[in-house]
Protein backbone atom coordinates (compact mmCIF):
# COMPACT_ATOMS: atom_id res chain seq x y z
CA UNK A 1 0.00 0.00 0.00
CA UNK A 2 2.81 2.16 0.30
CA UNK A 3 3.16 5.02 -2.48
CA UNK A 4 -0.27 4.61 -3.20
CA UNK A 5 -1.69 8.31 -5.16
CA UNK A 6 -5.25 9.23 -4.33
CA UNK A 7 -7.13 11.33 -7.38
CA UNK A 8 -10.63 12.13 -6.57
CA UNK A 9 -12.27 8.93 -5.92
CA UNK A 10 -9.98 6.66 -7.76
CA UNK A 11 -6.54 5.19 -5.02
CA UNK A 12 -3.79 3.92 -7.42
CA UNK A 13 -1.25 1.74 -5.53
CA UNK A 14 2.44 1.09 -5.83
CA UNK A 15 1.93 -2.27 -8.15
CA UNK A 16 -0.18 -0.10 -10.99
CA UNK A 17 -3.47 -1.44 -9.91
CA UNK A 18 -6.92 0.72 -9.06
CA UNK A 19 -9.55 0.97 -6.17
CA UNK A 20 -12.85 2.76 -7.09
CA UNK A 21 -14.16 4.40 -4.23
CA UNK A 22 -18.16 5.06 -4.45
CA UNK A 23 -18.95 8.00 -2.84
CA UNK A 24 -22.20 7.80 -0.56
CA UNK A 25 -24.50 10.88 -1.44
CA UNK A 26 -26.30 13.13 1.20
CA UNK A 27 -29.36 11.55 0.75
CA UNK A 28 -27.56 8.23 0.93
CA UNK A 29 -26.40 8.78 4.03
CA UNK A 30 -29.12 9.95 5.31
CA UNK A 31 -31.36 6.80 4.94
CA UNK A 32 -28.70 4.44 6.10
CA UNK A 33 -28.59 6.63 9.49
CA UNK A 34 -32.20 7.59 9.60
CA UNK A 35 -32.80 5.96 13.01
CA UNK A 36 -30.35 7.99 14.50
CA UNK A 37 -31.92 11.55 13.10
CA UNK A 38 -34.81 10.26 14.15
CA UNK A 39 -33.61 10.02 17.46
CA UNK A 40 -32.58 13.60 17.37
CA UNK A 41 -36.11 15.00 16.12
CA UNK A 42 -37.75 14.74 19.86
CA UNK A 43 -34.89 16.95 20.83
CA UNK A 44 -34.93 19.68 17.90
CA UNK A 45 -38.73 19.68 18.19
CA UNK A 46 -38.37 21.16 21.49
CA UNK A 47 -35.80 23.77 21.35
CA UNK A 48 -37.50 24.74 17.64
CA UNK A 49 -40.88 25.30 19.36
CA UNK A 50 -40.12 26.13 23.02
CA UNK A 51 -36.91 27.81 22.50
CA UNK A 52 -36.79 29.61 18.94
CA UNK A 53 -40.64 30.16 18.51
CA UNK A 54 -40.84 32.33 21.22
CA UNK A 55 -37.84 34.86 20.60
CA UNK A 56 -40.67 36.26 17.76
CA UNK A 57 -42.48 37.46 20.75
CA UNK A 58 -39.33 39.78 21.55
CA UNK A 59 -40.14 42.22 19.88
CA UNK A 60 -43.18 43.38 21.73
CA UNK A 61 -40.33 44.99 24.08
CA UNK A 62 -39.94 47.73 21.57
CA UNK A 63 -43.69 48.39 21.60
CA UNK A 64 -46.18 49.64 23.64
CA UNK A 65 -47.78 46.46 23.70
CA UNK A 66 -51.62 46.39 23.82
CA UNK A 67 -53.48 43.01 23.82
CA UNK A 68 -56.16 44.78 21.75
CA UNK A 69 -54.12 45.91 18.75
CA UNK A 70 -51.73 42.95 18.94
CA UNK A 71 -48.13 42.82 18.34
CA UNK A 72 -48.26 44.43 15.33
CA UNK A 73 -51.27 46.98 15.36
CA UNK A 74 -49.14 48.10 18.96
CA UNK A 75 -47.51 51.32 18.35
CA UNK A 76 -43.18 51.19 18.10
CA UNK A 77 -41.51 52.95 20.69
CA UNK A 78 -37.74 51.64 20.38
CA UNK A 79 -35.72 51.53 23.46
CA UNK A 80 -37.85 53.21 25.79
CA UNK A 81 -39.28 50.33 27.87
CA UNK A 82 -35.62 49.56 28.49
CA UNK A 83 -34.63 53.06 29.54
CA UNK A 84 -37.94 52.53 32.03
CA UNK A 85 -36.41 49.77 33.15
CA UNK A 86 -33.32 50.90 33.88
CA UNK A 87 -34.38 54.26 35.26
CA UNK A 88 -36.86 52.89 37.84
CA UNK A 89 -36.05 52.99 41.53
CA UNK A 90 -36.18 49.00 41.62
CA UNK A 91 -33.27 48.31 38.98
CA UNK A 92 -30.33 48.74 41.24
CA UNK A 93 -32.02 46.56 44.48
CA UNK A 94 -32.98 43.96 41.82
CA UNK A 95 -29.50 43.94 40.33
CA UNK A 96 -28.09 44.09 44.09
CA UNK A 97 -30.08 41.05 45.25
CA UNK A 98 -29.91 39.07 41.82
CA UNK A 99 -25.91 39.18 41.63
CA UNK A 100 -25.74 38.91 45.51
CA UNK A 101 -27.40 35.29 45.91
CA UNK A 102 -25.73 34.33 42.79
CA UNK A 103 -22.38 34.97 43.72
CA UNK A 104 -22.97 32.97 47.02
CA UNK A 105 -24.30 30.40 44.81
CA UNK A 106 -20.91 30.97 43.07
CA UNK A 107 -18.85 30.59 45.68
CA UNK A 108 -20.81 27.79 48.13
CA UNK A 109 -22.80 25.61 45.86
CA UNK A 110 -20.41 25.65 42.74
CA UNK A 111 -17.84 23.94 44.44
CA UNK A 112 -20.19 21.41 46.33
CA UNK A 113 -20.62 19.00 43.93
CA UNK A 114 -16.62 19.00 42.84
CA UNK A 115 -15.96 18.22 46.86
CA UNK A 116 -18.66 15.47 46.90
CA UNK A 117 -17.73 13.59 43.48
CA UNK A 118 -13.67 13.65 44.84
CA UNK A 119 -14.98 12.14 47.97
CA UNK A 120 -17.13 9.66 46.29
CA UNK A 121 -14.15 9.14 43.64
CA UNK A 122 -12.12 7.58 47.00
CA UNK A 123 -14.45 5.44 47.97
CA UNK A 124 -13.71 1.39 47.60
CA UNK A 125 -16.91 -0.05 48.15
CA UNK A 126 -19.02 -0.62 45.90
CA UNK A 127 -22.50 -1.06 47.45
CA UNK A 128 -22.07 1.54 49.87
CA UNK A 129 -20.88 4.04 47.28
CA UNK A 130 -24.05 3.02 44.99
CA UNK A 131 -25.95 3.03 47.97
CA UNK A 132 -24.63 7.34 49.47
CA UNK A 133 -25.30 8.11 45.40
CA UNK A 134 -28.87 7.13 45.44
CA UNK A 135 -29.39 8.86 48.99
CA UNK A 136 -27.94 11.83 47.18
CA UNK A 137 -29.82 11.86 44.14
CA UNK A 138 -33.13 12.02 45.81
CA UNK A 139 -33.46 15.83 46.65
CA UNK A 140 -33.33 16.56 43.07
CA UNK A 141 -36.30 14.85 42.72
CA UNK A 142 -38.55 16.54 45.42
CA UNK A 143 -40.16 19.76 44.14
CA UNK A 144 -39.49 23.28 45.18
CA UNK A 145 -43.17 23.56 46.86
CA UNK A 146 -42.13 20.45 49.26
CA UNK A 147 -38.68 22.02 49.46
CA UNK A 148 -40.05 25.44 51.03
CA UNK A 149 -42.85 23.32 53.00
CA UNK A 150 -39.70 21.67 54.52
CA UNK A 151 -37.89 24.87 55.51
CA UNK A 152 -40.76 26.01 56.89
CA UNK A 153 -41.66 22.79 58.98
CA UNK A 154 -37.47 23.34 60.39
CA UNK A 155 -37.71 26.78 60.80
CA UNK A 156 -40.62 28.06 62.01
CA UNK A 157 -40.51 30.45 64.68
CA UNK A 158 -43.76 28.95 66.72
CA UNK A 159 -43.00 25.29 66.39
CA UNK A 160 -40.33 24.99 64.03
CA UNK A 161 -37.66 21.48 65.00
CA UNK A 162 -34.99 23.49 64.70
CA UNK A 163 -35.96 26.46 67.10
CA UNK A 164 -37.56 23.52 69.34
CA UNK A 165 -34.35 22.57 69.79
CA UNK A 166 -32.73 26.02 70.25
CA UNK A 167 -35.13 26.36 73.00
CA UNK A 168 -34.35 23.23 74.60
CA UNK A 169 -30.38 24.05 74.74
CA UNK A 170 -30.85 27.86 76.31
CA UNK A 171 -30.35 29.64 72.80
CA UNK A 172 -33.58 31.06 72.24
CA UNK A 173 -35.82 31.36 68.63
CA UNK A 174 -34.01 32.28 65.79
CA UNK A 175 -36.39 34.27 62.83
CA UNK A 176 -34.58 32.68 59.62
CA UNK A 177 -37.54 33.12 57.51
CA UNK A 178 -38.46 36.73 58.10
CA UNK A 179 -35.55 38.01 58.34
CA UNK A 180 -33.90 40.21 55.53
CA UNK A 181 -30.30 39.13 56.49
CA UNK A 182 -30.77 35.67 56.28
CA UNK A 183 -32.77 35.43 52.72
CA UNK A 184 -29.42 35.11 50.50
CA UNK A 185 -27.79 32.04 52.80
CA UNK A 186 -31.54 30.37 52.95
CA UNK A 187 -31.82 30.13 49.53
CA UNK A 188 -27.89 28.99 48.86
CA UNK A 189 -28.36 25.98 51.24
CA UNK A 190 -31.54 25.12 50.24
CA UNK A 191 -29.64 25.17 46.88
CA UNK A 192 -26.82 23.24 48.15
CA UNK A 193 -29.02 20.63 49.77
CA UNK A 194 -31.26 19.47 46.54
CA UNK A 195 -28.86 20.00 44.02
CA UNK A 196 -25.47 18.97 44.97
CA UNK A 197 -25.85 15.37 45.02
CA UNK A 198 -27.28 15.33 41.03
CA UNK A 199 -24.69 17.59 40.44
CA UNK A 200 -22.32 14.73 40.88
CA UNK A 201 -22.99 13.20 37.76
CA UNK A 202 -20.96 14.93 35.53
CA UNK A 203 -18.17 15.03 37.22
CA UNK A 204 -18.02 11.77 38.01
CA UNK A 205 -18.86 10.36 34.32
CA UNK A 206 -15.35 12.18 33.88
CA UNK A 207 -13.27 10.92 36.92
CA UNK A 208 -14.50 7.51 35.51
CA UNK A 209 -12.09 8.49 32.19
CA UNK A 210 -8.90 8.95 34.52
CA UNK A 211 -5.97 6.68 33.74
CA UNK A 212 -5.85 4.57 36.49
CA UNK A 213 -2.12 3.78 35.17
CA UNK A 214 -1.27 7.09 36.82
CA UNK A 215 -2.52 6.26 39.54
CA UNK A 216 -0.35 3.31 40.15
CA UNK A 217 2.25 5.55 38.89
CA UNK A 218 2.20 7.97 41.55
CA UNK A 219 1.35 5.24 44.34
CA UNK A 220 4.96 3.94 43.17
CA UNK A 221 6.13 7.09 43.59
CA UNK A 222 4.44 6.91 47.19
CA UNK A 223 1.48 9.82 46.54
CA UNK A 224 -1.05 9.39 49.24
CA UNK A 225 -4.28 10.02 48.72
CA UNK A 226 -4.33 13.67 49.40
CA UNK A 227 -1.37 13.91 46.45
CA UNK A 228 -3.19 11.80 44.13
CA UNK A 229 -6.17 13.84 44.26
CA UNK A 230 -4.66 17.00 43.56
CA UNK A 231 -1.96 16.49 41.53
CA UNK A 232 -3.71 13.75 38.89
CA UNK A 233 -7.81 13.24 39.99
CA UNK A 234 -8.10 17.64 39.66
CA UNK A 235 -6.25 18.05 36.66
CA UNK A 236 -7.92 15.37 34.96
CA UNK A 237 -11.39 17.08 35.38
CA UNK A 238 -10.14 20.63 34.83
CA UNK A 239 -11.41 20.79 31.79
CA UNK A 240 -15.61 19.69 32.66
CA UNK A 241 -15.27 22.40 35.88
CA UNK A 242 -14.02 25.00 33.43
CA UNK A 243 -16.92 23.72 31.36
CA UNK A 244 -19.56 24.21 34.38
CA UNK A 245 -18.00 27.19 35.45
CA UNK A 246 -18.61 29.60 32.04
CA UNK A 247 -22.02 28.10 32.14
CA UNK A 248 -22.59 28.78 35.72
CA UNK A 249 -21.41 32.85 35.22
CA UNK A 250 -23.66 32.70 32.10
CA UNK A 251 -26.32 32.31 34.50
CA UNK A 252 -25.31 35.00 37.13
CA UNK A 253 -28.76 36.72 36.71
CA UNK A 254 -30.70 34.27 36.20
CA UNK A 255 -31.47 33.08 39.88
CA UNK A 256 -34.76 30.97 39.06
CA UNK A 257 -38.47 31.84 39.83
CA UNK A 258 -39.96 29.39 42.04
CA UNK A 259 -37.68 29.12 44.75
CA UNK A 260 -37.71 32.69 45.69
CA UNK A 261 -41.44 33.40 44.90
CA UNK A 262 -42.06 30.60 47.81
CA UNK A 263 -39.51 31.87 50.01
CA UNK A 264 -40.21 35.60 49.79
CA UNK A 265 -42.61 37.16 52.20
CA UNK A 266 -43.57 40.93 53.13
CA UNK A 267 -40.59 40.89 55.66
CA UNK A 268 -37.65 40.05 53.93
CA UNK A 269 -38.91 41.35 50.75
CA UNK A 270 -36.42 44.08 50.25
CA UNK A 271 -33.41 41.14 50.18
CA UNK A 272 -35.56 38.27 48.37
CA UNK A 273 -37.20 40.64 45.18
CA UNK A 274 -35.14 39.14 42.18
CA UNK A 275 -35.38 39.90 37.97
CA UNK A 276 -37.13 36.87 37.82
CA UNK A 277 -40.01 37.57 40.78
CA UNK A 278 -39.95 41.38 39.45
CA UNK A 279 -40.92 40.09 35.48
CA UNK A 280 -43.30 37.86 37.06
CA UNK A 281 -45.20 40.81 39.08
CA UNK A 282 -44.98 43.50 36.47
CA UNK A 283 -45.17 40.99 33.74
CA UNK A 284 -48.21 38.62 34.77
CA UNK A 285 -49.96 40.68 37.70
CA UNK A 286 -49.44 44.15 36.35
CA UNK A 287 -50.02 43.37 32.47
CA UNK A 288 -47.45 45.56 32.11
CA UNK A 289 -46.03 43.10 29.07
CA UNK A 290 -43.54 44.91 27.10
CA UNK A 291 -41.85 46.54 30.37
CA UNK A 292 -41.41 43.36 31.85
CA UNK A 293 -40.10 41.77 28.06
CA UNK A 294 -37.43 44.59 27.98
CA UNK A 295 -36.28 43.12 31.73
CA UNK A 296 -36.13 39.90 30.15
CA UNK A 297 -34.31 40.57 27.10
CA UNK A 298 -31.85 42.72 29.14
CA UNK A 299 -31.36 39.61 31.38
CA UNK A 300 -30.67 37.44 28.57
CA UNK A 301 -28.30 39.60 26.94
CA UNK A 302 -26.37 39.87 29.46
CA UNK A 303 -26.13 36.00 29.79
CA UNK A 304 -25.06 35.98 26.68
CA UNK A 305 -22.43 37.99 27.25
CA UNK A 306 -21.31 36.98 30.01
CA UNK A 307 -20.88 33.11 28.69
CA UNK A 308 -19.11 34.33 25.44
CA UNK A 309 -16.67 36.27 27.24
CA UNK A 310 -15.61 33.49 30.04
CA UNK A 311 -15.75 31.37 27.33
CA UNK A 312 -13.22 33.61 25.41
CA UNK A 313 -11.10 34.19 29.02
CA UNK A 314 -11.08 30.50 29.71
CA UNK A 315 -9.34 29.87 26.08
CA UNK A 316 -6.81 32.72 26.55
CA UNK A 317 -5.44 30.31 29.81
CA UNK A 318 -5.03 27.22 27.19
CA UNK A 319 -8.48 25.81 28.15
CA UNK A 320 -10.89 24.63 25.46
CA UNK A 321 -13.96 26.00 26.48
CA UNK A 322 -17.63 25.36 25.40
CA UNK A 323 -17.31 25.43 21.59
Amino acid sequence: MAGRKKKSNVITLSDGSTITLKRMSNLQYFKQHIWLYALLLPGLLYFILFKYVPMGGLVIAFKDYSPFLGIWGSKWVGFDQFGKFFSTPDFWRLLRNTLGISILQLLLYFPAPIILSLFLNEVRHSGYKRTVQTLVYVPHFVSWVIVASLTYQLFNVSDGIINQLLNLVGIGSVDILSKSSTFWGLIVGQDIWRETGYGTIIFLAALAGVDQEMYEAARVDGAGRWRLMWHITLPAIRGTIIMMLILRVGSLLNTGYEQIFLMRNDLNIETADVFDTYIYTRGIKQGQYSFSSAAGMFKSVVGMILVLGSNKISKMFGESGIY
